[in-house]
């Protein structure tokens, strides 16, 4: 509450406070992100799971971890950002580390520094591959 110099107590109350344009701006892209990040987690879940059914993730083991760590980065940008939409209290201990682990993002950083660095290594095999494809067949050409 906050009084004036007579000490006349202004209280406000919920209607007067009207929400700026930016905070519906904020709500429209927390919501678009969330809705990305749920097409982003059935995309990589069904990836995943072709690969497993056709027994398939023997082979291509540098895809699965790829798909994992994308479906690891879109459910927790799913789960960030529903958080942040709910905009809940941060108080105490679990509020600490809610907002140290989840509201941070640090999973989805994790889980893109992840993938980047799998994709790094499979460009690099195949690289790696196509070198050695081009001087056997310059050997025998």
């Amino acid at each position: 509450m906050i009084t004036t110099t007579d000490n006349i107590p202004l209280v406000t109350t919920d209607s007067d406070i009207t929400q700026s344009p930016s905070r519906d701006i904020d709500v429209y892209f927390q919501c678009a992100v969330v809705f990305i990040g749920v097409v982003g987690t059935a995309a990589n879940a069904l990836v995943l799971y072709g690969l497993l059914a056709s027994k398939q993730h023997k082979k291509h083991v540098l895809i699965v971890n790829i798909n994992a760590l994308d479906l690891l980065s879109c459910v927790s940008l799913v789960v960030t950002y529903a958080l942040k939409l709910i905009n809940i209290r941060l108080t105490g201990t679990w509020g600490y580390w809610l907002c140290a682990t989840i509201l941070s993002e640090a999973f989805v950083y994790w889980g893109n520094m992840g993938s980047r660095i799998c994709r790094c290594k499979a460009h690099i095999t195949s690289l790696r591959n196509q070198s050695l494809f081009c001087t056997k067949r310059s050997a025998f050409g």
